[in-house]
């Protein structure tokens, strides 16, 4: 097989493939043999079909499937032993005739090949990137404790409801009639949980306030969620498309009110938080807590400052020049139920991550970065943790953590982001060490209000 490459402009390569005879004679005979000890045909026993026969029924999809893998083994060693830094698949060339493979070879296939623009990173200590340290303060401490408070709070019973205490009524709801009176046979739900402060609209949310004990409080739960019948059909305990025409109103006698409260910041919630007895005073919990805030800081701090060595080498690199039409047929063939319009509206941005994507892989390079299976893993129970963190399970066992971690990385959709994070977090800590680190103290809030900007 002879294979030439054309590349005049740097960018837009035309791979040409000439396939002779000789190339895949042999292996669609071998083929064809094949196909005749097991092809099964009236009148003939197995192995005994006339190879005419058999050339007639399966010659041509056998030379096509021959002639298919011959193209793909040779680009893909091309590619390779040349090292062109191919811009995602090769396309058949606008120009290529097609070739009729029931007629006797050669036969001639040209591919168009989006090859990346060359260009060099370079990074030193002369290179000075901003890094914020950010600190935990009092404010941030206090803040995360008074949210652990109430994730282990507790419900207790009140006498009236308070709104801003984001109170639950529990009562019995009856369907009434046209005349305000209990409708026979009507809708009844016995201990209804409601939260008037989730109300949508105010009319009726107002009719609870100051609900007592034993009051009976008329309402529309169709008007009090106009645009969610889910809702309604959740509180009345009925199928969502059962309440789409109803629009009666209904008494709810309050026989509960149950109130919400934090836990106290006392011994049961340090144990609760960080394991029993693992501190004994305010004092020492507040030092835990903001010692289990740091990583958590120093890993946004990290991802500003990955975001900021990129805008900075995006910089010093310059424009770059791309096959632009080449990569938006990549692109369209890669969203074949996208039209025109959405490649034009998102071809810019694909553009810039691309090269991101090219100036990363450089700086991976230079950094020598290199990532194993005990990193990735080490980086999924980190991504477990902060989930769980989120929630107020700060002191989850390692083993569960560890088997929560391992059932990410058997998901296709979180291993590769998970593979992606553990490189980047491999990368920026190389980073950190390459460049000068330009270090600011910040406070949270100014390190917020420069993320917006």
């Amino acid at each position: 097989m002879k294979i030439s490459f054309e590349n005049p402009d740097k960018v837009n390569g035309k791979l040409t493939l000439i396939v002779e005879e000789e190339d895949y004679k042999e292996k669609v005979e071998k083929k064809l043999k094949e196909y005749r000890q097991k092809a099964k045909v009236p009148g003939f026993r197995p192995g005994h079909v006339p190879m005419g026969l058999i050339k007639r029924q399966f010659g041509t999809a056998i030379k096509v499937d021959e002639v298919n893998k011959l193209l793909g083994e040779g680009i893909n060693k091309y590619i390779q032993e040349n090292k062109i830094a191919m811009l995602g698949e090769p396309l058949p060339s606008a120009e290529q005739e097609p070739q009729d493979l029931e007629a006797a070879g050669p036969y001639e296939f040209s591919f168009d090949i989006a090859v990346a623009p060359e260009f060099t990173v370079s990074l030193s200590k002369s290179d000075k990137v901003p890094y914020y340290d950010i600190e935990v303060s009092d404010d941030i401490v206090s803040s995360h404790i008074e949210m652990l408070a109430s994730q282990n709070g507790h419900y207790e019973k009140a006498e009236e409801y308070d709104e801003e205490k984001r109170d639950r009524l529990i009562g019995d709801l009856r369907q009434l009639d046209a005349e305000g009176n209990t409708l026979e046979g009507g809708i009844t739900v016995a201990d209804a949980q409601l939260m008037p402060k989730y109300i949508k609209v105010e009319e009726q949310k107002a009719l609870f306030d100051n609900a007592k004990l034993g009051d009976i409080i008329t309402f529309n739960p169709k008007k009090a969620y106009p645009d969610s019948d889910a809702e309604v059909a959740g509180l009345l305990k009925m199928k969502k498309e059962e309440v789409a025409e109803l629009d009666s109103d209904f008494s709810f006698q309050v026989t509960e009110i149950s109130r919400y409260e934090s836990a106290p910041v006392d011994q049961k919630l340090f144990d609760q938080v960080l394991g029993e007895g693992a501190v004994a005073s305010e004092e020492e919990f507040r030092e835990r807590i903001a010692e289990g805030l740091k990583p958590q800081f120093v890993s946004e701090a990290d991802f500003k400052f990955l975001q900021d060595v990129r805008k900075y080498v995006e910089d010093k690199v310059g424009e770059l020049t791309f096959p632009d039409e080449l990569l938006k047929r990549i692109m369209k063939n890669n969203n074949k139920n996208m039209d025109e319009k959405f490649i034009e509206e998102h071809f810019g941005d694909s553009l810039r991550d691309l090269k991101w994507h090219l100036i990363k892989n450089q700086l991976v390079d230079i950094a020598d970065v290199h990532v194993d299976d005990a990193a990735v893993k080490a980086t999924a129970v980190a991504m477990a943790r902060a989930q769980f963190a989120q929630y107020g399970m700060d002191n989850l066992p390692d083993d569960y953590l560890e088997k929560y971690a391992e059932d990410l990385l058997k998901k296709k959709e979180y291993f590769d982001r998970i593979v992606d994070s553990t490189v980047e977090r491999a990368l920026t800590q190389s980073l950190k060490n390459i460049v000068t680190l330009d270090v600011k103290k910040v406070s949270l809030e100014e390190f917020q209000q420069i993320g917006k900007e």
